[in-house]
């Protein structure tokens, strides 16, 4: 009878709502547990999400932000080049038909009634894979265009009726440097897709394929009137920031993002316009970071049991400039732009809006992920290939509620620390010293959160690569709060240090030890202690 409404029956809203919510979450679980790689296992770089027959979100795992924004464009890009039938996986990376950045590894699959021809709803994972080729070790390191970073995989068929295209398989693996962990993160992901698939065919047998599109259908109009509902309540307006980026590892200067924000109506657009062109490094996101960047930021505005679909996205359009840092086009070099430039596209995002609800927006974070990367080959393993990724947490900005918490991811990522066993043991490295950064909280009437500082020993050579910002431009504090501290790296070699770049390649030796600083969050509110016109002086004086 559900079926049947025009309106939606609340109870069944909320039970589907779980429904593919758990799907998703469940596929993450799996994918989890049977991953080979500790940057999947342990550190959970990976996303899982549900989508509708015409590749419309329907529910994301509580996985990666910087993921799940983004990974509509790949189920677009799967859905346009290939043909699904039953059993089919499709397998891509590259940013420019549906992609990140190259590490980034999605599968699709189509979900089709028994006997039918033509997929009903679609499930997708996403990891990010420790290797997958290039010039570094990790393939993060300094590039001039996409061709240096690894291997380029527009969407491909890797199983075709349920069996595997071996070709496929043995192209990929050729390319990187520890196969062995590669096929088995994929596997998992393999397997994280078909349990997905199954799930969602046990819901359509339960409920009937017409109730669960209808609520499919419902889900996303639900969304989508929270959203405008929460844009009715902040005051309409045109709100304006920019911040910026330290530069490239081939470019001193500061590469600025800027945008501009209207609100009306219950609707909003987000123009990117004035943003710095394309660079020559690898710090360029393509479009479809942008996207993910915008929606993390207007997700964060509305309660956290409004469904996490594309309705919420529906009263937001988009203006990205097509050679841009937001808006990369080929051959530019992208690595950075998923990881660096999407958490300075949310600062900028949530400075604008803090002048819409300034007691609601957080100063900035710590706007940075802080990648490490490095490999070579493990003496204790009869010299075994070994790559290894993973990002740095730090601080939180502060809020008018609250001090900003310490030592955590925040924003676009939400990945977790490898456990200092789990990291020794794998690999050939120590760990040093592993303690928060006292002090580089931004001083307000809430203190940013604090930094980390984290001490890696290499006990074999290696090459190693950083992907790192905020060791310029600090992250800003608001209303009266200061910025916290910048972060800053240092390789220390024969009890000599050497300041590192945010963004270079490195060799290791054997007793080498590289120290990450990372940076603390802005402070909120002037400091209860100091005096509100020199405040207002100091203000005026940045």
């Amino acid at each position: 009878m559900a079926a049947k409404r025009r309106e939606p029956d609340a109870m069944r809203l909320e039970v589907f709502k779980n429904i593919f919510h758990s799907v998703a979450e469940e596929m993450g679980a799996a994918l989890r547990r049977s991953a080979f790689s500790a940057n999947i296992k342990e550190r959970r770089d990976y996303s899982c999400a549900i989508y509708d027959r015409n590749g419309e979100v329907l529910a994301m795992g509580d996985h990666m932000p910087v993921h799940l924004g983004s990974m509509p464009a790949s189920v677009a890009a799967a859905r346009h080049a290939l043909r699904f039938e039953p059993g089919d996986i499709a397998l891509l990376n590259d940013p420019f038909a549906g992609g990140t950045h190259l590490p980034d590894l999605t599968l699709v699959t189509a979900v089709f009634l028994p006997g039918g021809r033509t997929p009903r709803f679609f499930v997708a994972s996403r990891a990010h894979h420790a290797d997958i080729g290039g010039a570094l070790a990790g393939s993060m390191g300094p590039a001039r265009e996409i061709y240096q970073e690894g291997l380029r995989i527009p969407p491909v068929k890797i199983f075709r009726g349920g069996k595997l295209d071996p070709d496929v398989l043995h192209l990929l693996l050729a390319n990187v440097r520890t196969p062995s962990e590669r096929e088995g993160d994929l596997a998992a992901q393999v397997a994280s897709c078909r349990l997905g698939a199954r799930r969602i065919a046990e819901v359509i047998q339960k409920y009937g394929i017409r109730e669960t599109e209808l609520y499919a259908r419902y889900l996303l109009d639900y969304s989508e009137k929270m959203m405008r509902a929460e844009l009715r309540r902040l005051p309409s307006g045109r709100y304006q920031a920019e911040d910026f980026l330290d530069g490239d590892s081939f470019r001193s200067g500061p590469l600025r993002v800027r945008v501009s924000v209207r609100i009306a109506n219950g609707s909003a657009s987000v123009d990117f316009t004035g943003s710095a062109p394309q660079c020559a490094g690898n710090l360029n996101a393509v479009a479809a970071i942008a996207i993910s960047a915008t929606y993390y930021v207007f997700r964060s505005l509305v309660r956290d049991d409004v469904p996490a679909t594309s309705g919420l996205i529906r009263p937001i359009t988009m203006v990205i400039p097509s050679g841009t840092v937001v808006g990369a086009t080929l051959p530019a070099a992208v690595a950075g732009g998923n990881v660096e430039t999407s958490q300075r596209m949310v600062d900028t995002l949530l400075r604008a809006l803090s002048q819409a609800a300034p007691a609601r927006i957080p100063a900035a974070s710590q706007g940075t992920m802080n990648n490490l990367t490095f490999g070579g080959r493990d003496p204790r393993r009869a010299g075994a290939a070994f790559t290894y990724y993973e990002t740095v947490a730090g601080g939180c900005g502060a809020s008018a509620a609250h001090d900003g918490p310490s030592a955590v991811h925040s924003h676009m990522t939400n990945s977790w620390n490898t456990p200092v066993e789990v990291l020794e043991e794998t690999y050939p490295v120590r760990v040093k010293r592993y303690v928060i950064r006292h002090g580089s909280g931004g001083r307000g009437k809430h203190r940013g959160g604090d930094g980390i500082v984290r001490e890696l020993e290499f006990l074999s050579a290696a090459e190693g690569g950083l992907l790192s910002d905020r060791r310029i431009t600090a992250p800003y504090g608001l209303r009266g709060g200061q910025s916290g501290a910048a972060g800053k790296n240092t390789l220390l070699r024969n009890n000599l240090a050497r300041t590192l770049s945010g963004k270079c390649a490195f060799e290791l030796q054997a007793g080498d030890v590289l120290r990450i600083e990372t940076p603390g969050g802005g402070g909120w509110g002037t400091p209860r202690f100091e005096d509100p016109r020199r405040a207002r002086q100091r203000k005026r004086s940045r």
